[in-house]
């Protein structure tokens, strides 16, 4: 049998031993904390970066931010209004004359030419009805420039036996050649409103008493 001095030693080494397991077991645990605050695994590889961590480094993305994909919307383009082009000629503005033109589109009225248009035996005379006007300017290209005539119809009395000549198409010639009055009022019953021009000149009394037909072509 052990004695009473074997047991007491024995339990003296026990609790030594209890003693120093604690011990080291605490210094374990208090080594792992020390090793995790210094941010260091248990396997002591760098620990992954924290929530704070996170917050002072890049920004992410924000969840309510469009994605970038998404078509940004344009301004609607402004069309140009219809028949309206950039080479229009503002309103207001003349167009330039053409080169080397020195014709006058504001000739004043001819006081000795007219354009015929029609007979008339009112009041019991002869009438040729008239319009007065001017010359315009030549078309390029054109054998002769065109009457423009302007105002109201009237009329002017032409003697029976006035000196008339006559060209196409009262006649068959580019030519003057002499007519009669009642020649030259049956082409204009059978040919009215042609305004074909002619050129008069007036007797003391205000009558006709020559006419001569303008080559017009």
């Amino acid at each position: 049998m052990r004695g009473h001095g074997t047991v007491v030693r024995d339990a003296r080494r026990l609790r030594t031993q209890a003693a120093l397991a604690a011990l080291a077991l605490c210094g374990t645990l208090a080594l792992t904390a020390c090793n995790r605050d210094d941010g260091t695994g248990a396997a002591g590889s760098p620990a992954s970066p924290s929530a704070g961590a996170t917050a002072t480094g890049s920004p992410s993305p924000s969840a309510s931010a469009p994605p970038s994909s998404a078509p940004s919307p344009s301004a609607p383009s402004k069309k140009p209004a219809p028949g309206s082009t950039s080479s229009a000629t503002p309103a207001g503005t003349k167009k330039p004359p053409a080169p080397g033109s020195t014709c006058d589109h504001k000739m004043p009225i001819s006081p000795d030419e007219v354009a015929v248009y029609r007979y008339t035996p009112e009041g019991g005379v002869h009438s040729l009805i008239i319009k007065h006007g001017n010359w315009g300017c030549a078309a390029p290209g054109a054998d002769a420039a065109p009457f423009e005539t302007t105002g109201k119809e009237t009329f002017l009395n032409i003697a029976d036996d006035a000196k008339i000549t006559a060209v196409t198409p009262v006649v068959a010639s580019t030519v003057s050649q002499s007519i009669t009055l009642q020649q030259l009022i049956d082409w204009l019953i059978a040919h009215p409103n042609q305004g074909r021009v002619f050129r008069y000149h007036l007797d003391g009394a205000g009558v006709i008493d020559s006419l001569d037909q303008q080559y017009t072509s």
